[in-house]
């Protein structure tokens, strides 16, 4: 099967590349960096020819409101048009769990909700994968969340995931048939956002002291105890946080 990954060359997009190529698929990553452009739709035509399936896991370079919208909902535009135009019969998008909740107070989860309903509205048959955090990123959410050298954090809820699993999540989707709809992922965890942050931060040397403050925000975001947290119908993959550290310290 031959399928395109938009954003082929990033985190998740490399990693569902390889995967998809070692089960015998066709995997074509898609990216500026080989001359995809999604936001203006070079070298979309030539991309998409013969793809059965588009997944893109592409992001917004920048979290800034403004631009995130151009971005999230140039992009959606071009490539459902180009994938209509070239027959591709399934279309895959990587959003994130909590995205509606989330939109109400973010001006780059609300650009993420457009994206999603642009999907929904498409032309083209679509499975959204709505993923968790990612253990990678989680020194990202420590490093907003400073303030005066101290992390402070809410005491709520999050369930996050390897980057690795999220693209076996994806890729799952992407060889199945559409959804019409969503369909969640999550890592096989919970944790609350103090301790999670406390122990990644431990596992690298990191010595801020990380605050359970209630007044605390998530990206700026009031979150309840589940906005990050997927659903009872959701898929809950095999790798633990703990594992994942002691993977990243032997290999680094």
């Amino acid at each position: 099967m031959r399928i395109v990954v938009i954003g082929g060359t990033g985190l998740i997009g490399s990693k569902l590349v390889h995967a998809l190529t070692e089960h015998g698929h066709d995997a074509v990553p898609a990216s500026p960096r080989t001359g995809v452009n999604t936001v203006t739709g070079e070298g979309l035509p030539e991309a998409l020819e013969g793809a059965e399936v588009v997944v893109d896991v592409s992001n917004s370079p920048t979290f800034e409101d403004a631009a995130a919208r151009e971005f999230f909902t140039r992009s959606a535009t071009n490539l459902l048009a180009a994938e209509s135009a070239a027959g591709v019969g399934h279309h895959v998008a990587l959003s994130v769990v909590g995205t509606p909740t989330l939109a109400q107070q973010s001006g780059y989860f609300d650009a993420k909700l457009t994206q999603e309903k642009l999907i929904a509205a498409g032309p083209v048959p679509h499975t959204v994968v709505r993923a968790t955090q990612f253990f990678e990123f989680l020194d990202t959410i420590a490093d907003s969340a400073a303030v005066d050298g101290a992390i402070l954090l809410p005491a709520k809820g999050i369930q996050p995931m390897a980057a690795a699993d999220v693209a076996e999540g994806v890729a799952i989707a992407a060889l199945g048939d559409p959804v019409n709809g969503f369909a969640e992922i999550g890592g096989p965890e919970r944790f609350t956002l103090p301790d999670l942050i406390r122990t990644a931060l431990i596992a690298r040397g990191d010595k801020r002291p990380v605050i359970t403050d209630p007044a605390a925000k998530y990206w700026g975001i009031d979150i309840d105890d589940d906005t990050l947290v997927p659903g009872g119908a959701a898929t809950f993959f095999e790798t633990r946080f703990a594992d994942w550290i002691l993977e990243q310290a032997a290999t680094h």
